[in-house]
């Protein structure tokens, strides 16, 4: 028979569809094998209002063969068929959908059962990319004459009668030669068609049936082998996420989890999900019991797995998770999804938002419930994945705090446990109008602090805040249940009355000149220096005025390509007024302004290390110590 034409600019197009769409040349095995499930869904369907179409639900399959020595794969169905209509239309125009009519003018009972693959058009042509010819031979339900549909690719098409006894569709694959880049035979491989049946289409409805073989040991024989020929299932057709939940156990969740995203321990909290209505969608999700080895370095890709009718789309698609949720593992499998041609990247659509939003919603729902419900658990996921919390809160100027603000804990100075914002507010002292925190490496370092003895000293709960991100979080939270957040190593920690406020007002204005000498002594980092109430035994601290303080200092300067551009907070040395020290630096101020000068720079030291900071001339102190000594 002549050969046809494509009914489209073919050569510029259908070079476009095997050489631009698709990234990854294994999928042609996807496209056929959701095309063959779509020609059995077509004739399901059928049988439901013709009681002609005999074929049992059970009996409907789709088989795949490979030839080795004619370096040929053939999959096969016993969906409806087409004629010689259909070869022409479908086949013979690229981006002519049959699945994409049969939506169209299919309606009525049992359709909203059917969900129909493919529906652009143009996934038979993925198979292009490997092979050479390919070759439709078709018999359609309720015809008598079978016809083949022949192609090399761009330079046409033909269709001519052929022999075929039972309804469906075989497709022929001569596989292209191997070149030093390609090894087209692979997909020829049982490994290999098993690997890709079990990745992309192991949840088609249908079972997927190749011969195999194996070396099984003779009956009768304790060494010798024999190769045994067997018809085997390839996909297991039923998601775990389509089964009733009464169904899965546990350990069915564990090792789905395992072998899915390689993990050697089981989830910590398993989440499912089902949504109908503006958004029709599936999910099933994992929260890991540890952090991953690569979670916190650029290696690390977030995303869930999609699926559009049990048909993996995308390995991971990153849309359906926010940042502050990426530790999240799992998958979402809708039939509603706007997909590319390709199927294998979505478009920006209204409906991958949607599912994206109800999907984080979920999440810190079911969190929020181990909080409440599951103490223990929930402070172990904490341990490895709470400072994800905290960036997300500190991230995007704090638009998500609704969301993660009652997620997060703090070790707190109440019995030395987490606690939450919540319950901290809950406990706070009549007149109490600030949260409290201190910032440094470990709790116990802080608890050293003087600043964290004074507070905790006149009964207020402290917060331990020893993560880089926490502080910056608070900042960008702000307030919490309208309450203030207090770091007690800033210069405006107010603990006395007004009255005393007052009297060490004064007695700051009257020292004012004994400041200015020690603070040239000192030098340029130092904003000023005062006497303060608050510090209890301790003689000294360093605090910091404006809006940096000396956490965020220290963070930001650790951070790689900060080395040359180093911040500094605005620090202030503070005497406790109470302290003998504080006589000490009135009396030298009157007697020996050289030796003011000696102690301040030695005070400002020992407040330096007692805030975690480090020392520009170790070796001077040093020597000024002993200078005082002898």
């Amino acid at each position: 028979m002549a050969k046809k034409q494509f009914k489209t600019e073919s050569k510029k197009l259908l070079d476009m569809m095997v050489n631009s769409i698709y990234t990854h040349k294994e999928i042609f095995l996807r496209e056929l094998i959701s095309n063959a499930s779509d020609a059995i869904d077509k004739l399901y369907f059928r049988s439901l209002t013709d009681a002609g179409v005999t074929t049992a639900r059970d009996d409907y399959e789709i088989r795949i063969t490979a030839d080795k020595n004619a370096r040929r794969l053939i999959i096969r169905d016993n969906g409806c068929g087409m004629t010689q209509n259909d070869l022409e239309n479908n086949l013979g125009t690229i981006a002519k959908s049959g699945s994409f009519d049969f939506k169209q003018n299919e309606k009525g009972e049992g359709t909203e059962k059917i969900d129909i693959i493919g529906q652009f058009g143009v996934g038979f042509y993925s198979a292009f990319m490997i092979a050479d010819t390919i070759t439709v031979n078709s018999l359609a339900y309720g015809e008598t004459q079978a016809y083949r549909w022949e192609s090399s690719g761009a330079d046409g098409y033909s269709v001519s009668p052929c022999d075929k006894n039972d309804v469906g569709t075989e497709v022929i694959l001569d596989l292209k030669p191997d070149t030093e880049d390609e090894k087209y035979s692979d997909y020829l491989e049982e490994y290999r068609l098993r690997e890709l049946v079990k990745k992309y289409s192991d949840y088609i409805r249908y079972p997927i049936r190749m011969l195999t073989e194996s070396q099984k040991l003779k009956e009768g024989s304790k060494d010798e082998y024999e190769t045994v020929t067997e018809d085997q299932t390839l996909n297991s057709m039923v998601p775990i996420w389509k089964k009733p939940e009464s169904d899965v156990t546990d350990d069915d969740y564990a090792q789905f989890y395992r072998d899915k995203f390689y993990d050697f321990e089981a989830p910590l909290k398993v989440i499912r999900q089902k949504t109908e209505g503006v958004s029709n969608f599936e999910s099933l999700l994992f929260i890991p019991s540890h952090t991953p080895f690569d979670f916190y370095s650029r290696d690390y890709e977030k995303g869930l797995q999609l699926y559009s009718s049990g048909v993996l789309i995308m390995e991971k698609c990153k849309e359906l998770l926010p940042d502050y949720f990426s530790f999240v593992k799992g998958l979402v499998d809708s039939a509603d999804l706007s997909l590319n041609v390709s199927r294998e990247t979505l478009q920006q659509d209204r409906q991958l938002k949607s599912i994206a939003k109800a999907v984080e919603k979920k999440i810190a729902s079911e969190l929020a419930k181990m909080l409440e419900n599951d103490r223990e658990k929930y402070e172990q996921f904490y341990t490895a994945f709470g400072t994800q919390l905290k960036w997300g809160l500190y991230n995007d100027y704090g638009m998500h705090k609704d969301i993660l603000q009652d997620l997060i804990l703090f070790k707190s100075s109440f019995e030395g446990n987490y606690v939450t914002l919540k319950e901290y507010v809950s406990r706070m002292k009549e007149g109490q109008d600030k949260i409290y925190y201190a910032t440094g490496d470990t709790v116990d370092k802080i608890a050293l602090l003087p600043q964290a003895e004074a507070v905790i000293d006149h009964g207020f709960e402290l917060l331990y805040l020893t993560a880089d991100v926490d502080e910056f979080a608070l900042q960008m939270l702000r307030k919490y249940d309208e309450k203030d957040f207090s770091n007690v190593c800033k210069d405006d920690l107010k603990l006395s009355t007004d009255e005393e406020a007052e009297a060490l007002k004064k007695e700051n204005e009257d020292n004012k000149s004994l400041f200015d000498v020690m603070r040239e002594a000192i030098g340029g980092d130092l904003a000023s220096v005062r006497f303060t109430d608050t510090l209890k035994n301790h003689p000294v601290c360093l605090s910091s005025e404006g809006a940096l303080s000396i956490g965020m200092e220290k963070t930001l300067n650790k951070m790689p390509g900060n080395e040359e551009n180093k911040v500094k907070a605005e620090l202030v040395l503070e005497i406790n007024r109470s302290h003998a020290i504080a006589e000490k630096l009135k009396a030298l101020y009157e007697s020996d302004q050289e030796k003011l000068k000696t102690y301040a720079k030695v005070l400002y030291a020992n407040a330096r290390l007692i805030s975690g900071m480090t020392l520009e001339n170790p070796s001077e102190i040093s020597d000024l110590v002993c200078g005082l000594m002898l």
